[in-house]
């Protein structure tokens, strides 16, 4: 009776485990950079590409708001409710903490109530534009993971760019226009992200999608990430793999979701109308309550770790690689050019790991990762093999015999191949038993 009940509850696990686990266990989640593994030669490292887990990154970002006092209450100002555009009682006092509207507030926990929320003076000075960049900057290349979500506290603005920068700031390029009416604002045709396809999944649109006016449960702009990827792995992002590949061999489409900042432009507030309403100026404005911004470092898949230390986000690189992003090589481990991690083959992907210099071999002989002693010698202080008797040479690759010329048939050791030992050097430096080409 047990052994049939406990048959039938495993074969419903085994049922319903087929059934929820997610395709990217399959594929792995590239959140492991070596592992040890045994080989004839013992216990060695299997290194693989690795990167940072993703997070909410606006924890880590600062925001910058260009005018610098576009920021209600200093002056203090009364602004028109949110619901209510003609009742213009409530108050903005940047010297009132319960009155004030900073920018962190964009960024501070969601879920309370009243909800907190960043805001900008009104309108008043219309008809000159009311116009912010808001501008966030993490000091560090990051890959975006998820979609970008803004949520307004007023009604979403009649028109706004988001744009992104890839060195710092330094230039911009827009990632998505949003207005109720895109041809009259940018001359383009209004568009959406299912639009696209594949061979489009890059292009710049404009959408009318988020752009309404004074409507409550209408609040949130995205920046569709997942969407893009669902063109490659699926509706439900089950084909990772075919994401990856992509991604690996697609240097545009890995840049598309890369960055080192992001920019809100807000060109014009929500007005709901066609013509502005001269006499109620302070219903205009800019209110945002919350952004999310989801992504990880970038770490070229040479890192599981960026740490956030004196205000700045830094990979903890392996694979001998060194610098913020893990760009280069570390010294004395030059002996290839550097390269970035690669997605392929699924599921562990290619580590390319940094070599050992030629010109460190004098301080670094071996090492127990990648300059393995042979034939049963061990690695001592990293500067010396030690061999068994019967053999000898920098890496224990040459047999003793051969220095005394007595390596025949009847020494029970066999010939040695007649290679020099600075090929046979070479040769375990690089990772390769093929003839070297210089």
């Amino acid at each position: 009776m047990y052994l049939s009940r406990f048959l039938s509850i495993h074969a419903l696990w085994v049922t319903v485990s087929s059934v929820m686990q997610p395709y990217p266990l399959v594929w792995g989640h590239y959140d492991v950079c070596k592992t040890q593994i045994y080989t004839e030669e013992g216990k060695v490292w299997d290194y693989m590409a690795c990167q940072p887990e993703s997070t909410d990154m606006t924890k880590y970002l600062k925001v910058k708001l260009d005018p610098p006092d576009i920021t209600c209450g200093d002056p203090p100002e009364t602004f028109c409710a949110m619901g209510n555009p003609y009742m213009c009682n409530n108050e903005c006092d940047a010297s009132t903490p319960e009155l004030a509207h900073p920018p962190e507030l964009m960024f501070d926990f969601e879920g309370r109530h009243p909800s907190t929320f960043w805001q900008s003076a009104t309108w008043k000075e219309y008809p000159k534009p009311l116009q912010v960049n808001i501008t966030l900057s993490w000091s560090k290349t990051i890959e975006l993971t998820d979609n970008i979500v803004i949520t307004f506290e007023s009604g979403r603005p009649d028109q706004m760019i988001l744009e992104k920068s890839l060195d710092y700031g330094r230039t911009w390029q827009p990632y998505q226009y949003y207005a109720t009416d895109c041809l009259d604002a940018f001359h383009m045709d209004p568009k959406s992200v299912k639009d696209l396809s594949q061979h489009t999944v890059l292009e710049i649109i404009c959408t009318e999608e988020y752009s309404t006016g004074y409507m409550t449960n209408s609040k949130i702009i995205h920046f569709e990430i997942k969407d893009r990827f669902a063109f490659f792995a699926g509706p439900w992002l089950r084909n990772m793999a075919s994401l990856y590949g992509q991604l690996d061999t697609t240097k545009k489409l890995r840049d598309f979701f890369t960055v080192t900042d992001l920019r809100i432009r807000l060109l014009r507030p929500a007005v709901g109308e066609i013509f502005v309403d001269e006499l109620h100026l302070a219903r205009y404005f800019y209110a945002i309550s919350d952004i999310k911004v989801h992504g990880r470092c970038k770490c070229n898949l040479h890192a599981t770790v960026c740490v956030y230390d004196n205000s700045k986000l830094t990979c903890e690189c392996e694979h001998n690689t060194t610098g913020p992003d893990c760009g280069k090589c570390k010294k004395n481990y030059q002996g290839r050019p550097w390269s970035p991690g690669s997605y392929l083959p699924i599921p562990k992907g290619t580590a390319n790991t940094c070599i050992p210099s030629i010109s460190s071999i004098g301080t670094n002989v071996c090492d127990n990762e990648l300059l393995h002693c042979q034939n049963g010698g061990t690695c001592h202080n990293n500067v010396r093999c030690l061999c068994p008797a019967a053999y000898t040479g920098i890496l224990c690759e040459k047999l003793r015999c051969e220095e005394a010329g007595s390596c025949g048939s009847d020494s029970g050791q066999g010939a040695a191949p007649r290679c020099s030992p600075a090929l046979l050097l070479l040769t375990a430096l690089l990772g390769t038993a093929s003839p070297l080409v210089f």
